[in-house]
């Protein structure tokens, strides 16, 4: 065990963190520190770095390797900041990053405590100070069980002037890799998913020379890839998620931020190793700043970081799984992954207590719970949905109110839920008119469209919305609310220091009305939609029981996003719709709903109008889903995949294996044959070698599948077909 203090004198610090540990180097020269995490199934694969390039024969010199440039300009220091007071270093970095600078060159090692934790664990305060009179503190936690590290920076202002931040990172990852003693050519990627409306989680994985982050001939220029999101909607391009891997071992390092607004990742490369960082988008990435006054602290978001010789889908689930702790408040009908109807795919915006009592009679013989009015119960001259603010019941269509309904709903057995967009304001209500208690910029109403958004850290805004939402909820009965939001703030709003600061504070104060509304309304399952996707990171994630996976109802695209999300998001989370439709084949039919197996059930469409055996079709699949909820909660998922690069038009074929990680082994089987598939056979490994059984299985469109021992191989009969078995080792 480590001493609770570092000499700086000496040169590496291990803690063990379950299967690997968090290691911090000081360099003897400057003081600096360097923070790593390394695996203890590779151990006695870490090798010393070579000082100087022995490959270059162009040169008349041997430039240095790695070590005393990056020391010096602070490239590998466990804290990433700079202050607008200080110099943006030179050397080809003004415009690429700001993590070169000379704020960073003054860091120097203060102290460390390591704080043992009743029931195993570290909390691991390390403090460096600056040239200026500030001083940094890197914060790291680990409980034990957790598959990884929790880590934050903060910034103390000492002194008796005021500050200004234009960069702090949450974490810095350095000398990655510690298992190459040169440049590691050809063997590091770079793992990343980027996002569109519709279209989430598609996982790309160039090597490092694939985006031209080959070190140069000597150590003198920065190279660097900065990427990340500007504004509210944070998973718009890519997920606030990176991994680099070694190739060669196997070997992982990557994190997950809690990332409700701007943000951003760098690679950054000057000599043979790299560095992986990510937090707050800079004041030249997202235009933020923050000044500190004299005695304050800045603190940043959290980063979950990880590391471990596995695969994509091992290692991702290692960030996804600490979701969990975040969940331990939500209801505990949520233990059981109670199924979901929604009506939006079936009124469009038109819903009528009629409607809603005829289609809630048809359900009540199904094993659905929660009966979602979408939106369009509140008035709305356009009839389009988007008439947000005043949240005043439509009462054309709703005569007496919606509390009868809902009283109709909870008779009848289910929790009755409600659409809500309530972070803006549209064209043509009285909520638009009050600018005043808008965001602002350059001192006029930050508008989008025909959208104005709501100044969160308002008093009135606050007291607005607890009469119109929160009332409304607990008038009604409304036991279940969905959340949408359906623009960006872009850059942000008025502030001090800068719109990307006032984006910020005004996302942490929607964020405190989230809990707002669940500290007055106890026991709501709140689901966040974002235009489908958008939110799906940690920190709004733990705000609520679900959220929407996408935007994609009806695409033959959505279990391809659907199983992407595994890497991603706890599947007991991402809410997947089953849109269905009289006219659909009993094939299409079981299409739609065995997608929802990869997250959380949710139908819609014209479901009252189902024939009879269309009603058995989807009680029969439904009766799966609830004797196989236990693994979608709790379980350990491998993809398997074939497919074209075309979503919108995929060919090919997947597996998604969702294994038992404790208890009995048992595994749920969920195969989607798309395009060009007739006839092809497919297969996907269990998760344990034995003799396994076929508890239950339903797959229409795909002949029987065969199980041989741990390989589990199917053949589809036609184009676009799916199949689910419950699978148990014997």
């Amino acid at each position: 065990m480590p001493h609770p203090s570092l000499d700086p004198t000496r040169p590496l610090v291990r803690f063990a963190c379950g299967d690997f540990d968090a290691v911090y180097n000081i360099d003897p020269d400057t003081h600096a520190v360097s923070f790593r995490l390394l695996p203890h199934a590779c151990t006695v694969l870490e090798v010393a770095p070579r000082t100087h390039i022995l490959d270059t024969p162009e040169v008349v010199h041997r430039p240095a390797a790695w070590g005393p440039m990056a020391a010096r300009c602070g490239d590998a220091s466990l804290i990433q900041l700079k202050l607008r007071e200080d110099p943006i270093g030179n050397m080809w970095a003004n415009g690429r990053t700001l993590r070169h600078n000379a704020t960073l060159d003054g860091l120097r090692f203060a102290a460390q405590t390591a704080d043992a934790l009743i029931g195993g664990g570290w909390h691991i305060v390390t403090t460096l100070n600056g040239a200026r009179a500030f001083h940094c503190r890197h914060v790291l936690h680990y409980q034990a069980s957790d598959e990884a590290v929790t880590v934050h920076t903060e910034f103390a202002n000492t002194g008796d002037v005021p500050l200004m931040l234009e960069l702090l990172a949450s974490f810095c990852l350095s000398h990655l890799t510690p298992y190459a003693s040169d440049d590691a050519p050809e063997r590091l990627r770079l793992h990343r998913f980027r996002s569109v409306w519709a279209g989430e989680g598609r996982h790309e994985s160039p090597l490092l020379e694939d985006i031209h982050l080959e070190r140069a001939w000597g150590t003198t220029a920065n190279n660097v890839e900065r990427f990340g999101q500007v504004g509210s909607l944070p998973v718009r391009g890519w997920f606030p998620w990176a991994a680099i891997e070694d190739t060669t071992t196997g070997v992982f390092w990557g994190a997950q931020l809690h990332a409700p607004a701007s943000w951003q990742i760098e690679v950054l490369r000057r000599d043979d190793k790299i560095s992986l960082s990510g937090g707050l988008a800079d004041r030249e990435f997202g235009q933020w700043a923050k000044t500190v006054g004299p005695g304050e602290t800045f603190v940043a978001p959290i980063a979950w970081l990880s590391t471990a010789r596995a695969g994509l889908d091992e290692f991702a689930q290692r960030l996804t799984r600490m979701q969990t702790a975040a969940l331990a408040d939500q209801p505990a009908s949520e233990q059981s992954l109670p199924i979901i109807f929604n009506e939006w795919c079936s009124t469009w915006g038109h819903p009528t207590p009629a409607f809603i009592e005829r289609t809630a009679a048809r359900l009540q013989t199904t094993p659905t719970r929660i009966f979602v009015i979408d939106a369009g119960w509140f008035e709305d001259p356009n009839k389009v949905g988007q008439f947000n603010g005043d949240w005043t019941v439509d009462r054309a269509a709703f005569p007496n109110g919606l509390k009868p309904v809902c009283d109709d709903l909870r008779a009848r057995g289910f929790v009755p839920g409600i659409w809500f967009e309530f972070e803006n304001a549209t064209e043509g209500t009285t909520a638009y008119t009050l600018s005043d208690h808008h965001l602002q910029r350059e001192g006029r109403p930050l508008q989008v469209g025909n959208r104005r958004f709501w100044n969160f850290q308002d008093p009135r805004t606050v007291e607005w919305l607890s009469q119109r939402v929160i009332a409304r909820l607990r008038e009604d009965g409304f036991g279940y609310m969905k959340v949408d939001y359906n623009d960006s703030i872009g850059l942000g709003a008025d502030h001090p220091d800068g719109l990307g600061e006032g984006l910020r504070l005004n996302q942490i104060a929607a964020q405190n009305f989230f809990r707002k509304i669940r500290a007055e309304i106890p026991g709501i399952l709140i689901e966040s939609c974002s235009s489908g996707g958008h939110r799906l990171e940690p920190s709004f994630l733990g705000l609520t029981a679900m959220s929407s996976f996408s935007d994609a109802h009806e695409t033959w695209d959505v279990p391809i996003i659907g199983a992407n999300l595994h890497w991603l998001m706890l599947p007991r989370q991402s809410q997947m719709w089953a849109v269905l439709h009289p006219s659909d084949t009993a094939q299409r039919l079981h299409w739609s709903l065995a997608s929802c197996f990869l997250g959380r059930l949710c139908l819609s469409g014209q479901v009252a109008e189902l024939d009879v055996d269309q009603m058995k079709l989807l009680n029969d699949d439904l009766a799966l889903y609830q004797q196989v909820a236990h693994l979608i909660h709790d379980g350990e998922s491998r993809l398997t995949r074939s497919l074209s690069k075309s979503w919108r038009h995929p060919r090919g074929w997947q597996a998604v294996v969702r294994a038992s990680r404790s208890g009995p082994r048992e595994a749920l089987v969920v195969v989607h044959a798309f395009g060009a598939t007739a006839g092809t056979t497919s297969k996907a490994k269990l998760p344990a070698a034995g003799r396994w059984e076929i508890v239950a299985e339903r797959g229409i469109g795909l002949a029987r599948a065969s199980l041989i021992r741990e390989e589990l191989r199917f053949t589809a009969t036609s184009d676009f077909s799916a199949y689910l078995a419950h699978v148990r080792l014997q």
